[in-house]
């Protein structure tokens, strides 16, 4: 399933999501440069320079890899995937919780995925880059604020209105078994940076969501929803 756009309306403009996909936006269209300008060497060479490898990290090194790997991508589907997901629900999120707020919960997503997959293997020297984890983290709290949103959904080739709580839900599990699945494998997707940023997500939303929001239930296509100011 893929998510195409919500009916799930924002107060306000989302300022922060919009400025997050703008940096991602410029990192990759910098590395799309580096590798077809200068070469796949030297876009080898960002990739250890740049991006977290978890041996390091765990030992100390490198820290700042933590924060700069969040804004790296290893391709054009990584990179259009990700932004779609977080245009998609980033913005109801930030809506909920306010600008600073939301950009810190965001960073804190980051580093608990990042966290979740150096555990996996605290020895990999395999590059760790993407904002996915952050964003998954932007997903559990989604699920849980807005689970009855509806959500315009590709699936195979029919476009369907399914809850989020379902789509989002299908997205975790699918993460929970391909995680699962990848346990000893070098490299690939890191799945339990994934789960971990949703989990995180799904834990904190309770701590940023602002706590002087009123709640506005409307009916529409059968389905209740929230929304949060």
């Amino acid at each position: 399933m893929l998510p195409l756009y919500d009916e799930n309306p924002t107060y306000e403009t989302p300022f922060v999501t919009y400025a997050l996909i703008a940096v991602n936006a410029v990192v990759f269209l910098m590395m799309v440069f580096i590798e077809y300008g200068l070469g796949k060497y030297e876009l080898v060479s960002f990739y250890y320079d740049w991006a977290l490898l978890p041996a390091l990290v765990w030992n100390g090194e490198r820290i700042f890899t933590l924060f700069t790997s969040m804004f790296m991508h290893g391709g054009f589907l990584h990179f259009g995937g990700n932004m779609l997901y977080l245009y998609i629900f980033g913005n109801n999120v930030e809506d909920s919780m306010g600008h600073f707020k939301y950009l810190v919960f965001y960073l804190i997503c980051g580093l608990a995925a990042s966290f979740a997959q150096i555990m996996v293997d605290t020895g990999s020297v395999v590059p760790m880059l993407g904002a996915s984890g952050a964003i998954a983290g932007v997903l559990g709290a989604y699920l849980l604020s807005f689970p009855k949103a509806n959500v315009y959904t590709l699936v195979f080739y029919l476009v369907a209105k399914i809850p989020a709580v379902v789509v989002l839900g299908f997205w975790f599990v699918l993460q929970l078994f391909s995680g699962l699945g990848s346990i000893g494998v070098e490299g690939g997707v890191a799945y339990f940076a994934h789960i971990g940023g949703f989990v995180c997500g799904a834990i904190l939303v309770h701590i940023f969501r602002k706590r002087n929001y009123k709640a506005q239930v409307y009916k529409k296509d059968d389905w209740d929803r929230v929304y949060y100011r």
